[in-house]
């Protein structure tokens, strides 16, 4: 769990520091509001702890923009000052924030205060969730092994690499690279739909079963969509299902369900399609032995510019030796 520090008082500062890393946190510092919301916005940590007054921007002003560009990835903040008036109190919390620490405090204080916090961020966790919907749908697959975790860490490498290059695609920022990793999981879970023996076949599906396994795609995605109507601004919900309608399109349109092509292809999708691809050539099937990381390497620069996108290419080649550590870390035993 990251907590972000924001005081302009050095004094303050490295006391605020010290005491929540020998609490075992990890801690990113900022020594205005100002600077602090950049901090925010780049790395989004679970809790701020902010100060009310400091120059460039209050702790106020941090409070009311974080609840604005938030989203559903909620942070709870703490607000530390010497002002002690109840009213000055209500205006905090009115600003957003969650709890309010006056000065001087002591350790164990602030021990409880960050806790609270803790709990408050752990109730709105969505990941074992997700994870445990994605098993699921796995479950009824014995042979993908740990692939959910693969194609997720996968997925989160080549984001990582993309976002790290000259000219990465604007859309492409820290909070889409969380929520690309974070629902991942969830690409296949249209699976569920698709009969036993299908699903299960020992062999190579014939056209009109592989068409019916195609369907699985448009599942998976009516089935997110219905969730994301209930909770219309959670953006994890439409990059799951924007991910599992479309990742088995291609670069050239010839992919499945709706043909699309090159940057129609949304860019979590384009990434998730090589991510799954890799994991199927390495991994052994009933119809397949498990082909070597340079095999599957070839194929995927082969297929450059027909099934994956040249960016995801060539971010896969900067990264590869991760793709290599992700395999043999969660290998089928």
């Amino acid at each position: 769990m990251k907590i972000l520090i924001v005081e302009d008082e050095f004094v303050s500062r490295m006391k605020m520091d010290k005491l929540i890393r020998s609490l075992g946190y990890e801690t990113l510092i900022a020594t205005n509001g100002l600077e602090g919301w950049k901090i925010w916005k780049a790395e989004r940590p679970d809790i701020v702890i902010t100060d009310w007054e400091m120059p460039q921007m209050d702790g106020l002003e941090l409070c009311k923009k974080i609840r604005t560009e938030e989203g559903e990835g909620y942070t709870y903040i703490i607000i530390v000052t010497g002002r002690k008036n109840i009213q000055d109190v209500i205006k905090g919390m009115e600003a957003g924030a969650d709890d309010y620490i006056v000065k001087p405090f002591n350790r164990d204080e602030l021990n409880v205060r960050i806790k609270a916090g803790e709990r408050v961020i752990n109730l709105q966790s969505k990941e074992i969730v997700i994870f445990a919907l994605a098993k699921l749908a796995e479950s009824r697959d014995e042979d993908t092994g740990n692939h959910l975790e693969r194609v997720s860490h996968y997925s989160k490498h080549l984001t990582e690499s993309i976002i790290d290059s000259p000219n990465p695609p604007p859309e492409l920022n820290q909070a889409l690279a969380d929520n690309i990793f974070l629902t991942a999981p969830l690409h296949d879970i249209g699976k569920v739909g698709i009969p036993d023996y299908i699903l299960l076949k020992p062999g190579r599906l014939d056209d009109s079963e592989f068409a019916i396994m195609k369907s699985h795609a448009e599942i998976g995605y009516d089935t997110l969509k219905g969730a994301l109507q209930k909770a219309p601004s959670a953006k994890y919900l439409q990059i799951a299902a924007e991910i599992a309608r479309h990742h088995h399109e291609k670069h050239d349109g010839s992919g499945y369900p709706d043909r699309l092509k090159g940057n129609k292809i949304h860019i979590a999708s384009r990434i998730f399609a090589l991510s799954d691809v890799y994991d199927a050539l390495v991994s052994k099937r009933p119809y397949k032995e498990s082909f070597t990381h340079e095999r599957a390497r070839h194929i995927i620069v082969d297929g450059k510019e027909k099934h994956f996108d040249p960016l995801v290419v060539d971010a896969f080649l900067r990264c590869e030796q991760r793709f290599i550590e992700v395999h043999k870390k969660y290998k089928k035993s």
